[in-house]
């Protein structure tokens, strides 16, 4: 389980409840208590808005991950960032994994994860430039070019030096995909399982949820826990999600069902 913490003022879901680092600390220890095995840190959203300075970004965000690992020495780190300069950093500040969500944009980020032994998260997000709408979507197959695209981004990144199993696939929903594209990968994200990397999905609270449902951005949980049961069902590995203990407790039931996992009671019945 991967909790989404961002030092920015003006994150879509949480409105900058984090932005402060003693706030952000308080939601790391909450989502480490809760079950999270991974905290991403994110210091610029990834919606448009102002520009945001290579120096701006690593102010909010390294500071926040030399805490972290001073006070959860195991916890996973992962830095939300496209940018190498702020991976290197943060990498040093003792970040273990880079999750680029916009898929190579930067190409010297797969070597800086390379150099310091760091995972990489390979995101689907087309050809778009960082923090850009995508508009006139036309893909003759989205899960096709989904496929091809981590694939080439995760086999760069091996011939780059980065381990083989620190790689992780992201499809990117709502990443240059409308909702019919998001909703497409989700049905079909067995066929992405298949190529063969650990997958990760990132569909928290997101707007193809809120646009299939008809809600707000702050009524998403049980669509984002159908759609993430669904994607564990067919085999994802990873979930990015903001809630992390109602998240924890649908993917371990599914799990339960599925008999990876053992009922922590089985009482009922039994006499």
């Amino acid at each position: 389980m991967m909790a989404v913490i961002n030092r920015t003022p003006d994150s879509f879901y949480d409105k900058g409840r984090h932005y402060s680092l003693s706030n952000a600390l308080r939601a790391v220890d909450a989502a480490v208590a809760d079950g999270a095995d991974i905290v991403d840190i994110g210091g610029v959203k990834a919606a448009p808005g102002p520009e945001i300075a290579v120096s701006q970004e690593i102010e909010r965000v390294v500071p926040l991950i030399t805490e972290i690992r001073r006070l959860h020495p195991t916890i996973v780190i992962s830095v939300d960032t496209w940018r190498s300069e702020v991976a290197a950093a943060s990498a040093e500040a003792g970040a273990n994994l880079v999750n680029d969500a916009w898929g190579g944009y930067d190409p010297d980020l797969a070597k800086v994860a390379a150099r310091y032994g760091c995972g990489l998260v390979c995101t689907h997000a087309g050809t778009l430039v960082p923090r850009t709408e995508a508009s006139g979507l036309n893909y003759p197959d989205v899960v096709s070019d989904v496929k091809s695209r981590v694939a080439d981004l995760a086999d760069r990144a091996v011939r780059l030096g980065v381990a083989e199993e620190s790689i992780l696939i992201d499809p990117g929903h709502d990443f240059a995909k409308n909702t019919r594209h998001s909703l497409e990968v989700t049905r079909r994200i067995d066929e992405i399982v298949a190529v063969g990397w650990p997958v990760l999905v990132a569909v928290s609270n997101k707007d193809f949820i809120g646009e299939s449902l008809g809600l707000p951005v702050t009524e998403r949980l049980e669509g984002t826990l159908a759609v993430i049961s669904l994607c564990a069902w067919m085999g994802v590995r990873i979930f990015r999600v903001h809630n992390v203990r109602e998240a924890r407790r649908a993917i371990d039931m599914v799990s339960v069902v599925m008999g990876k996992k053992q009922p922590l009671i089985a009482k009922r019945a039994t006499n």
